[in-house]
């Protein structure tokens, strides 16, 4: 037994205990990291430095991209270390820096989706009111609430998360800080506040992921009416690569926190949490560039 002011550090999951496997989630891990970092650095330089790129969507395309490598630098150079070195160790302030960055990032980072799925179909549907509805400034204000919701959220939660007595240890069932790891570690019920806290988030989550789909569902109305079989075609297969992403990334974050402790194993755990945290900012470079003319014209 331990009490929360006594921790100096937590022991995160190893990968294995074997040394063959610890480099090989080593040198995986890193490939995934280098190609996220190669990706979205690419995305971010091209953005700035093309002036034909300086358009509401694509700055909020640069946004989002910052937002990846933020939330892929949170967790996966602390896992990568940890192998290579092969120790456990995170200190107390480590974690709780990890758990502001990653809530604060991903909560931004659901912000920006939305905005972005109205953004697309406020360009597709009413174009003509585009400027209007969704102009620089608007979009720039967007943009910001965005940063600054992710931001205040994460500090209640964060705050709220390390008020708790944790008197279970100080092991974590994860290869990062993650929240439901940490509310193990704590006294009996006393983890009731910051639960409720999570099914809130939750719902929000999902709120945000509905308004996502009936902007889509609108994009892809107007589509089907495009006369042209190769518009129709490059128009799918821009939207459905993200969809896709947002669904994955929404579904198995929702499923991670809110699932009972009874069926909670640490090989689920983890495979969950790479495909919420790791899996969307490789991706998305892939998504936002390949299927993007005017992206890969200014790239060349």
């Amino acid at each position: 037994m331990s009490n929360s002011s006594s921790i100096t550090h937590f022991l995160l999951l190893p990968f294995s205990g074997t040394r063959q496997l610890q480099l090989l989630h080593f040198c995986l891990f890193l490939a995934i990291y280098l190609a996220a970092l190669l990706g979205n650095g690419l995305i971010i330089t091209t953005i700035a430095w093309d002036h034909h790129l300086h358009t509401p969507m694509y700055f909020l395309l640069l946004n989002l991209a910052l937002l990846d490598l933020g939330t892929i630098s949170t967790t996966v150079p602390k896992s990568i270390a940890n192998s290579l070195r092969d120790t456990r160790d995170i200190s107390y302030a480590g974690c709780v820096l990890q758990v502001f960055f990653f809530i604060f990032l991903i909560a931004a980072e659901f912000s920006l989706l939305t905005t972005m799925s109205y953004d697309r179909y406020v360009a597709i549907c009413r174009p003509l009111h585009y400027e209007t509805l969704l102009g620089s400034r608007v979009c720039l204000h967007l943009a910001a609430a965005a940063w600054g919701c992710g931001f205040l959220y994460s500090l209640l939660h964060t705050t709220n998360i390390f008020s708790l007595p944790l008197c279970q240890g100080n092991s974590l069932e994860q290869l990062f800080c993650e929240v439901p790891q940490i509310l193990k570690l704590s006294c009996s019920t006393s983890y009731l506040r910051e639960l409720w806290l999570i099914v809130a988030s939750a719902c929000l989550s999902f709120v945000c992921f509905v308004l996502i789909v009936v902007s889509y569902v609108q994009i892809f109305r107007a589509v089907l009416r495009i006369p042209s079989q190769q518009g129709r075609h490059k128009a799918f297969a821009t939207c459905l690569p993200h969809l896709a992403v947002v669904s994955l990334c929404v579904s198995t974050g929702i499923f991670a926190n809110l699932k009972p402790f009874s069926i909670s194993s640490p090989s689920l755990d983890v495979v969950l949490s790479v495909l919420y945290s790791v899996v969307p900012p490789a991706v998305n470079p892939l998504i936002y560039s390949l299927r993007n003319q005017e992206l890969k014209t200014a790239l060349s």
